[in-house]
């Protein structure tokens, strides 16, 4: 298939498409059905050029790798093609957010502009659904750790009895972190399934069965590979029908599908089984007192696994817990825990549904703990995380690709792989050959926004290296100047928690010296969104925060006008997985830091600058801190595949930057 976008002179490449697939050449047209119906629509080359190799790929059922940069209208180029190919669609995204936005918004508004009936579902993972039966029995149960708690339980109860859909983000008025959402939700393992007695009014069947009849299903990565892992086991239902699939935020695939492939047991699931069993005993088993005493006593052994690991907050590989007699008799004593739990649910699994589930839950959970245990497979990472008060055991796959790959292999599909940040410079080997997508066709289309003359990229001069003691304050010195500069209104995105609460008390201390009053935001004081929303309404504020603003946040306008990214985002080389990968790649002659740790970066990093230019009318500065960018020879290739800014190491650039801005601003 001919690659339009890497094709010099694409004009003859461009007419054939269009005399292929005339109805979604048209669409984008100046006087096009999107321009006609979708108020404020402008048509983009790249937009048509897009949609125009997503149809070409859907028609041959082939595989298209595609990187599309900010303000390309990638969500148009895939809808249009989608929705006029007459197949069955599923389109999974990489967050709840633009999941939403596709459904509600995006969707109804191509599929109107177009006049096709096309009919359309949203399905979530469970969680995102009450169940009647977990509600019914919170409430009954009227146990609750506060009284705000016992208020949003009702709430949720009175939702339930009128909502169609059960969908939690649909009841704003309790928050979705809330912990009854905990107790109004089931999960995998403690849905009863077919022997639940509200199985005919589950609002999780009502969706699934509305998604299997739907021309379009819009799900996010998370759910679309627990089908994937549930189709291998034979009960997987979305992927089996449909002809097409297209991946948004594709870049999030290769971390997801590794987490899928693997397998986790933490401390969390044991605790909430053996907090399932006691209510379940308590309902069906009330005079058998030993089965109440067998789940505490998983509970404390869970509990003291986690006492077990000293180290907090940090991925540990499991070698280096071999030595630790304390943690291998807590992993012994909670097998023998889990042992004596199922003997005791054995004799009274036939009292009722709940308690042959939990001895349903207890024997998955004891085989992932021996599994984990007495894994010895060269092809997967076995390791754990720690956390304040949880660990979690995780065996990962060290290469997605075979498994990947035989996902595509089947029924003649197509499949869609685009987001803005998928490629090196232009190079997409590195994303492909993790996924094992060896055949696949690539598309590189560029950003539409002037760069060129709305952004700077600034890299300070006399930074030390990053490992030196005293780099977390040159970077507050350095970032401040242009702090002021710029009026506030900045993201300071971190590659650490440590680095983070480090940087923002030295802000803080900074403005509280020079009398500055630039209200001062951190990531975790308040939910994401609620940062976001007082982050645009503030108009001058700066928000200090680490991994989870670099990517799907979207504040547009002047709000936003500097990015300061502390360093480069390489991944810690002690990281038990990468470390596994690394060793996996040097004993087959590869280079691993330029093959894999670097491009990870390269996506990382465009993931991060992307924050600063969201609309035609964005003006701002991306500063960078590092000094690798400019010193060291890779740097070249970090910078070449952002964004074409101007550049500059001085910092009277950045004063002069936002001084003409604000003269456009005021002139305006």
């Amino acid at each position: 298939m001919t690659d339009l976008s890497a094709v010099p002179d694409q004009s003859e490449a461009i007419a054939e498409a269009c005399r292929r697939f005339p109805a979604v050449a048209t669409a984008f047209a100046a006087d096009g059905r999107l321009a006609q119906a979708i108020q404020g629509y402008r048509g983009r080359p790249q937009q048509q050029e897009m949609a125009l190799r997503i149809a070409a790929a859907i028609h041959d059922n082939s595989v298209l790798v595609a990187e599309a940069g900010t303000g390309t209208g990638k969500t148009f180029a895939y809808l249009v093609p989608a929705l006029l190919s007459g197949g069955k669609v599923i389109i999974s995204t990489g967050t709840k957010t633009l999941q939403d936005q596709l459904f509600e918004r995006d969707l109804p508004a191509v599929r109107e502009a177009l006049g096709v009936p096309v009919s359309i579902a949203l399905l979530k993972g469970r969680a995102n659904y009450v169940c009647h039966h977990h509600l019914e029995r919170a409430v009954a149960d009227g146990r609750f750790q506060s009284r705000e708690e016992a208020g949003h339980i009702r709430s949720i109860a009175r939702f339930a009895k009128t909502s169609k859909t059960g969908d939690k983000g649909s009841l704003s008025a309790v928050p979705e972190d809330s912990t009854a959402w905990t107790a109004a939700t089931s999960t995998r393992e403690n849905c009863l399934g077919q022997e639940c007695p509200h199985h005919t009014e589950c609002f999780v069947l009502a969706a699934r069965r509305e998604a299997l009849a739907a021309d379009v299903v819009v799900v996010n990565h998370h759910l679309f590979f627990a089908d994937v892992m549930l189709r291998d086991e034979g009960a997987g239902e979305l992927l089996p029908a449909c002809n097409t699939v297209i991946f948004d935020e594709a870049h999030q695939l290769p971390e997801v599908a590794g987490m899928f492939f693997g397998s986790s047991l933490g401390t969390g699931q044991i605790i909430d089984l053996a907090h399932d069993v006691r209510r379940e005993a308590i309902l069906s088993a009330k005079d058998y007192l030993p089965l109440q005493e067998a789940a505490q006593a998983v509970e404390k052994a869970a509990r003291d696994l986690r006492l077990a690991v000293p180290q907090e907050n940090a991925r540990l590989p499991a070698v280096q817990l071999a030595d630790n007699q304390e943690f291998q008799i807590a992993l012994q004593l909670l097998d023998e825990r889990f042992g004596e739990l199922a003997q005791h649910l054995q004799t009274q699994a036939e009292r009722a549904e709940g308690l042959a589930s939990c001895l349903q839950r207890n024997d998955e959970l004891q085989q992932r703990l021996q599994t984990w245990r007495n894994s010895t497979d060269a092809s997967q990472v076995r390791w754990l995380e720690v956390f304040t008060q949880a660990l979690a055991l995780n065996l990962t796959p060290l290469d997605v690709a075979d498994i990947f790959r035989r996902q595509l292999a089947g029924q003649p599909r197509a499949w869609i792989f685009t987001s803005a940040t998928l490629a090196v410079g232009r190079d997409f080997s590195h994303y492909c050959n993790e996924l094992g997508l060896y055949e696949a066709a690539t598309g590189y289309w560029t950003s539409p926004f002037n760069y060129a003359d709305n952004a700077l990229l600034y890299a300070p001069t006399d930074m030390p290296e990053p490992n030196h003691p005293d780099y977390i304050e040159a970077v507050i010195e350095a970032a401040y100047p242009a702090i002021v500069a710029a009026g506030g209104r900045a993201f300071v995105l971190c590659t650490s928690l440590r680095a983070m609460r480090r940087i923002h008390e030295g802000l803080e201390a900074r403005f509280a010296r020079a009398g500055q009053n630039f209200p001062l935001l951190l990531q975790g004081v308040g939910a994401k969104a609620e940062l976001l929303e007082r982050f645009r309404q503030l108009g001058n504020a700066v928000l200090v925060a680490s991994q989870s603003f670099w990517e799907g946040v979207d504040v547009r306008g002047n709000a936003l006008s500097l990015v300061v990214i502390d360093k480069l985002p390489f991944a810690p080389p002690d990281d038990p997985v990468l470390a596994a990968r690394i060793e996996q790649m040097r004993k087959a002659g590869k280079n691993a830091f330029m093959d894999y740790q670097l491009p990870r970066t390269v996506i990382s990093m465009k993931q991060g600058a992307g924050r600063l230019i969201r609309d035609e009318t964005d003006r701002g500065v991306l500063m960078i801190c590092d000094p690798r960018l400019v010193g060291k020879p890779y740097g070249r290739r970090i910078w070449q595949s952002l964004p074409p800014m101007r550049r500059s190491r001085k910092q009277a650039d950045v004063e002069a930057f936002f001084a003409a801005a604000t003269t456009d601003e005021m002139a305006s």
